[in-house]
């Protein structure tokens, strides 16, 4: 989740634990621990594979957190004793404010390795965007009311109220996610389909509709959409992977590091001689937000893995085309006329050089 939510969210939980005793600077404090885990951004790695498969790792680990937590509680029983604090009452708070922060995180799509050094494949559970104003301004204005009236009873109420709604929003949040994977399946089964994976992810700044993935056993993939107001199956097209592309990364580290942190929902695309990998978790349909040049063909016609690097247009900023959004928000509500999804995908996906210099 984004800078701010994590901050008020750090806020509110150590207010309420603490905030009878620290007053206003619990919020202040929580604030800054809960943005602590974020700090891994100021690593510098060589190449963007690397700076996105390794974000949310050692820092956002569960158990290097839960002990920091506790070496947290300790400092602060042993060198600042007599402020009423208990062990137990510190732990708790540090906690609760450290591991809610990956917690939370794995909630969007991105990927949260909470059980880092284990190497599983990092949590995804895409039940929120990664920002969301509903998850994220109650939290905010039970914060600001505090920090202006004071740590009173009313404040702490306020603040337990909004945090007990953020996380029956967050299973609401899944709870969407999984009925638009059951409608997409339905859809499918409808015409016969075999799908091997279904996974749906909210789109832009809300929880009511939603992006469907599913892939095929023959290597391709269907992308619709589905929104929790609809009365009629989601659209959706098949669209290749271009899995024999692959082969040309067979023995590249990064390429399986970027298998194994996506869940392997990559797709492969060969654009004026470069192959571009890109991982199709997230993004609007046919516009995603992170793809790499990952290998060259030689004067001869054969490949040659490079260092990654991002293909041009891609990054966060490209889902916010403000034309694109308000088509998708309108669907929310009305199912025609249907998104222009085969539109999206010949401009964005695969663009020639005339369009990209467009």
């Amino acid at each position: 989740m984004d800078s701010l939510t994590q901050a008020v969210l750090g806020a509110a939980l150590q207010g309420t634990v603490l905030g009878r005793i620290q007053g206003r600077r619990s919020l202040l404090y929580g604030a800054a621990l809960g943005t602590l885990p974020d700090l891994d951004v100021i690593i510098r790695y060589a190449d963007p594979v690397s700076q996105m498969t390794y974000h949310r790792g050692f820092s956002h680990s569960l158990f290097v957190l839960t002990g920091l937590a506790l070496l947290l509680a300790w400092c602060v029983n042993r060198y600042w004793p007599g402020k009423g604090y208990t062990l137990p009452r510190l732990f708790l708070a540090f906690w609760l404010v450290l591991v809610t922060h990956p917690v939370l995180d794995a909630f969007t799509v991105y990927g949260t390795q909470l059980f880092w050094p284990l190497s599983v494949t990092p949590q995804s559970w895409a039940a929120v965007f990664i920002i969301d104003p509903v998850y994220t301004v109650p939290l905010l204005a039970a914060v600001v009311y505090t920090l202006a009236k004071g740590v009173t009873g009313k404040a702490v109420r306020l603040m337990t109220l909004a945090l007990v709604f953020s996380t029956a929003y967050l299973g609401f949040g899944l709870a969407g996610r999984m009925q638009a994977e059951q409608r997409f399946q339905a859809a499918l089964d409808h015409q016969g389909i075999p799908a091997s994976d279904v996974r749906a992810v909210p789109i832009a700044f809300n929880s009511l509709i939603w992006r469907v993935l599913a892939k095929t056993p023959d290597g391709a993939y269907y992308e619709g959409v589905s929104s929790w107001l609809d009365q009629h199956p989601p659209e959706m097209q098949r669209l290749p992977r271009n899995l024999e592309l692959a082969s040309a990364l067979a023995v590249a580290p990064l390429h399986q590091r970027l298998r194994w942190f996506t869940g392997d929902w990559l797709r492969y695309d060969e654009v004026d001689g470069a192959l571009v990998v890109t991982d199709l978790r997230m993004g609007i349909p046919g516009n995603y937000t992170f793809r790499f040049n990952m290998a060259h063909r030689d004067s001869q016609g054969h490949w040659v893995a490079d260092t990654p690097t991002a293909w041009q247009g891609a990054g966060v900023a490209s889902m916010f085309n403000s034309h694109d959004l308000a088509l998708i928000w309108r669907r929310i509500v009305d199912q025609q006329p249907p998104l222009p999804l085969a539109a999206w995908t010949s401009r964005y996906l695969a663009p020639t050089a005339a369009q990209r210099g467009h």
